[in-house]
């Protein structure tokens, strides 16, 4: 059994120490009676250890993590999965000044290339049942093969949908033209137990786990794991740059709880595995989307001939909150904490919702996500100026900002593209966008 070590060490000096330091709240008065657990929020003392060079508890707790993990090391941040992103491009760039990335990758993905100069290589899968998949292995073997100037590949796997990415495949191809694998993970770290299955840390060189996305952790709360070598000290000088120097010491216990607590009770996973898989069995006459990842609970409502957003938006009346709609399918984020007695609760709202006669006809097609039409490179549209025009007018221009579908926040189209019609369309019919200002795009200023 791993034993919970920077929690223990808070709670153990929240009884007796007196706070003459940062924060001001002090752990008293009104403040202390409305967040009952002020006392665990402290800085760097004596007996807590410090996260930027961690020699006591925290160092012991990133061990165990790396164990439990696979890891050659591991990296606890309190920034969300980000600044791990941003450690991660970090050490690619120190290789190369091209990176191949996944469409649907996250903003804070395209935000490092922009931060170190990296051109993206953007790759994008097919789509299966109104869903981008992830790409196939020769289209990144095809690039690898043929620019010495390519670092590596950052994957996104799994996806926000719960595809897995061809992993061992990569990693095959990499080792042949010795680049990097480097994974954001961010939905996944609740697969680094059991078979492993899937898991980033099988094949990755670096890899991020979200560990407050699907463990029992505080938001923000997210690992950074090495497995090369020869990226432990460009990692740590990385996180040195990009992670706070203030960092939360509940979110840090809590990323080393959520970590241990599935190695010491793997029971939480098999029976809430069970539970979806009886909810599925039960839920006669719902379509799911055959995801790799059983977190992820995605009902189709095309075959319902039913708005999502509308269901949506009745379950919410019923204290129901899922994680999004995308116009077609209702996406319910599950983790190892989830119930049968949870499941069995939302089926019933569920079918109270879908009880409604008047919600039938009420589904309309999604825009699709076009493929990107790229003329110029991602580094070259930054330098140049910029300026915001309607949809309509920003055909055929150059994009100068990422603008897409929100959820799940996939670029419809990427800085240095070339507006289409197709994208110009989608973005204009989507219920909720990114990088759009009052319907206008950012384009490159024509001179």
């Amino acid at each position: 059994m791993y034993e919970y070590l920077i929690y223990s060490r808070l709670k153990k000096y929240a009884k007796v120490q007196k706070s003459f330091h940062m924060p001001g709240h002090k752990a008293c008065g009104e403040f202390r009676s409305r967040f009952h657990d002020a006392a665990l929020d402290i800085t760097e003392l004596a007996y807590s250890d410090n996260l930027a060079c961690p020699s006591g508890v925290i160092a012991r707790a990133q061990r165990d993590i790396a164990e439990i993990l696979g890891a050659g090391a591991s990296f606890i941040t309190t920034d969300g999965s980000s600044s791990a992103v941003y450690a991660m491009a970090y050490c690619a760039s120190k290789r190369g000044n091209k990176i191949i990335v996944f469409r649907n990758s996250h903003q804070s993905v395209w935000n490092a290339c922009r931060l170190f100069g990296l051109e993206p290589l953007i790759v994008q899968g097919a789509e299966r049942d109104g869903i981008l998949q992830p790409p196939d292995g020769d289209i990144i073997e095809k690039l690898v093969s043929n620019d010495a100037n390519i670092s590596a590949v950052l994957v996104t796997s799994p996806d926000y949908y719960g595809n897995v990415a061809p992993l061992a495949r990569y990693r095959d191809i990499l080792n042949k033209y010795n680049r990097l694998l480097l994974v954001d993970g961010a939905h996944g770290a609740h697969l680094a137990y059991g078979d492993k299955k899937g898991y980033a840390g099988k094949y990755a060189d670096m890899w991020v786990d979200g560990a407050h996305k699907t463990l029992p952790a505080l938001t923000q709360g997210a690992v950074l794991n090495v497995n090369n070598d020869d990226l432990i000290a460009p990692a740590e000088e990385a996180l040195g740059l990009f992670r706070t120097t203030s960092p939360s010491y509940p979110i840090m216990a809590s990323v080393e709880f959520g970590v241990k607590f599935l190695a010491n009770n793997s029971k939480y996973i098999f029976n809430a595995k069970t539970a979806v898989e009886e909810f599925k069995n039960d839920a006669e006459g719902y379509t799911f989307y055959q995801s790799d990842d059983w977190t992820k609970l995605l009902i189709d409502f095309k075959p319902l001939d039913v708005s999502p957003d509308k269901v949506l938006e009745r379950l919410e009346k019923k204290d129901v909150y899922a994680e999004f709609s995308d116009g077609r399918y209702i996406l319910f984020y599950l983790s190892p904490m989830i119930t049968s007695a949870d499941l069995k609760g939302l089926k019933k709202k569920l079918d109270a919702v879908l009880g409604n006669k008047k919600l039938k006809g009420t589904y309309r097609e999604k825009p699709a996500v076009p493929e990107g039409d790229r003329s110029y490179s991602f580094q070259y549209a930054l330098r140049k100026q910029s300026e915001w025009v309607e949809l309509d007018d920003a055909v055929g221009r150059m994009c100068a900002k990422n603008a897409g579908l929100a959820p799940p926040c996939i670029p419809v189209v990427v800085t240095g593209e070339m507006v289409t019609l197709a994208a110009a369309k989608t973005l204009s019919q989507a219920k909720s966008t990114f990088g759009l200002k009052d319907g206008k795009i950012c384009v490159v200023k024509k001179w």
